[in-house]
């Protein structure tokens, strides 16, 4: 069988390929969840999985390549698919709902989005982290349109409401404490929800 460099073997077929790329990038994102942007290194990385750098080299050239890939199944996972599971949901305002609760309960989100911010010094990071939010403020704006705030309004409500996830990310680094316990943070996202979301059968702000 062919071998490639380091002496890593041939994945047979595209698809062993493909999932081989796909766990070396899962197992970055698991890393940067628990260590941050540091934990990100082929050696440690091809330790947990079992394999050796042979592996590694075989689907990405180097480290920033796989940061790269990560980050755009971070982007993809996190943004991408939750927009598209979004747009079956036909209420704008159920969607905005299903949107700020999804954000304020979910764990492994938000640790990564935090390790993502103390590493923005990286530039793949910074450019990831700016489209992410670019994309989700841009969609808030659409729900909030949607409801019949006029643009300027909605732009504001947008905002407002991507503020108040991120600053829930970061208390939940600097501060956990302040924060409900487990048990009490759905009743805590209702209430989140009541201030964001514009109460059902009213119409949007100018």
């Amino acid at each position: 069988m062919a071998r490639s460099v380091a002496g890593a073997k041939k994945p047979r077929g595209k698809a062993a390929a493909r999932l081989e790329a796909e766990a070396w990038e899962e197992a970055a994102l698991a890393a940067l969840e628990t260590r941050g942007l540091a934990g990100v290194a082929v050696e440690p990385l091809a330790r947990v999985l079992g394999v050796t750098k042979g592996s590694f080299y075989w689907h990405f050239t180097d480290r920033a390549a796989l940061l790269r890939a990560a980050l755009a199944r971070w982007e993809e996972r996190a943004t991408d698919s939750v927009i598209a599971w979004l747009a079956t949901v036909d209420d704008p305002r159920e969607r905005l709902v299903q949107l700020i609760t999804r954000g304020s309960l979910s764990d492994r989100t938000w640790r990564i989005h935090v390790a993502l911010g103390s590493a923005i010094a990286e530039p793949a990071v910074a450019l990831a982290l700016e489209r992410v939010s670019r994309r989700r403020i841009g969609y808030l704006e659409e729900c909030y349109a949607k409801l019949g705030s006029k643009p300027q309004a909605a732009r504001r409500a947008a905002l407002l409401a991507y503020a108040s996830y991120l600053g829930l990310t970061r208390l939940r680094l600097e501060a956990p404490r302040e924060l409900p316990e487990v048990a009490s943070m759905r009743a805590y996202t209702a209430h989140v929800v009541a201030a964001l979301v514009p109460p059902a059968g009213s119409r949007g702000k100018s």
